[in-house]
């Protein structure tokens, strides 16, 4: 192969544009996090987290509206820095997590709605129902990483209201909604 062939070559690689490809997010490096916060009795916030939970994600640059991410939180996992606490949103008066074990999320379309913004939307199921919401979600960045892999990382928020999912409000008006915010960094699948 001459120079101007490989030359050549090399042009027409870059400028080819990013393809579509899945993701796993990244749990295990723990460089995802799904976060919430509650007004407790409308005096302070409360916060917390959900430990465990997995996900995928497809992404394409080119097309970020044919995006898919699918979630799945191990609702037992509530951790909101408070032993007892802990235990009574696992039970019954709330996440009741021995019948709910499981809360899912799975887009159903996303819409570029800036530069680096979008909305996504699809179907939360928790506490055994099942509802449609939309994530107001922010591009990070994507590239390669140091061990040869390449990532790619959003942010995202949205309400969601408890009686919409069968739970049991006992904390007052001022505590109805909570505001979810996830952060998400995906490894490209090989």
């Amino acid at each position: 192969m001459t120079l101007k062939s490989l030359i050549v070559a090399a042009l027409i690689f870059v400028a080819v544009p990013a393809a579509a490809a899945d993701y796993v997010v990244d749990t295990k490096g723990a460089h995802a996090s799904i976060n919430f916060r509650v007004k407790h009795l409308g005096y302070s916030w409360l916060t917390g987290r959900f430990d465990t939970f997995s996900g995928t994600f497809n992404f394409d640059p080119a097309n970020p509206a044919a995006s898919k991410i699918s979630i799945e939180i191990d609702t037992a996992s509530i951790n909101s820095n408070h032993a007892k606490r802990d235990k009574h949103i696992r039970s019954k008066d709330f996440l009741d997590v021995d019948t709910y074990p499981k809360a899912t999320f799975v887009s159903t379309s996303a819409e570029k709605t800036g530069d680096k913004t979008g909305l996504i939307k699809g179907n939360l199921t928790l506490h055994g129902v099942t509802k449609p919401i939309a994530i107001k979600a922010e591009y990070i960045g994507g590239g390669k990483d140091p061990w040869g892999g390449y990532r790619e990382g959003f942010a995202g928020t949205v309400d969601i209201t408890l009686g919409q999912f069968g739970i049991k409000n006992i904390l007052g008006p001022a505590s109805e909604k909570i505001e979810l915010s996830l952060h998400v960094e995906g490894k490209r699948k090989l």
